[in-house]
């Protein structure tokens, strides 16, 4: 339920249940969790995370959610390990995005979002914390009240209101989704892996 493409520095990942909204399962972040270490070992200089269809996650699947996996560590370590990877990271946010998907995205250096999406974080509906790490990654973008409407009032933002917030870099129609990414791309393609993580470590 997961794609992954490696080629020429380019390490493309993308969640393929559409039939469930790519409702994100143990299993799946799991694969998600081993496919950015091996990015990490393999000199990656871009990773772009995206989905199949046109949702790009609903968040967690909803009976694993109830059974444990909302408050499973592999969210947070997942979301740490694409923080942490010394190459440009893209979430190419093909339609909505919700819930348990947030921190992955918000872990991401760019957010690239499709026309006609939404972003919305519903754990006060749900009874859910969020991930540890995802308030302060996202009041670092929005602003602390900002956040609060999407963390606290279940705020459902529209792309296009959400790139003014800061909390998307682009939004596009979907057909330049996959071009305006390769165009973002290519420079840190062209570059050397060390080159690309120096100028990382550079950006706070």
């Amino acid at each position: 339920m997961i794609g992954v493409a490696a080629a020429g520095g380019l390490t493309t990942l993308t969640l393929n249940r559409p039939d469930r909204a790519n409702a994100l399962t143990r299993a799946m972040l799991g694969d998600l969790e081993a496919a950015v270490a091996r990015a990490a070992a393999d000199g990656t200089r871009v990773l772009v995370l995206t989905g199949a269809g046109r949702v790009f996650s609903a968040g967690a699947d909803l009976d694993e959610a109830r059974a444990g996996l909302a408050t499973d560590p592999v969210w947070e370590r997942l979301s740490a390990a694409i923080a942490a990877l010394p190459c440009l990271t893209i979430a190419a946010l093909n339609g909505t995005l919700a819930g348990g998907a947030m921190g992955m995205a918000l872990a991401c250096d760019l957010r690239i979002a499709a026309a006609g999406g939404q972003i919305f974080y519903p754990v006060m509906r749900l009874g859910f914390l969020p991930q540890p790490s995802d308030p302060g990654r996202l009041a670092a973008l929005v602003g602390p009240a900002r956040a609060r409407m999407i963390l606290m009032a279940g705020a459902r933002v529209p792309v296009d209101e959400a790139v003014a917030w800061g909390l998307v870099d682009r939004v596009v129609t979907p057909e330049d989704l996959a071009p305006t990414v390769a165009a973002l791309a290519a420079d840190a393609l062209a570059a050397h892996p060390a080159h690309v993580a120096a100028i990382k470590r550079m950006v706070p």
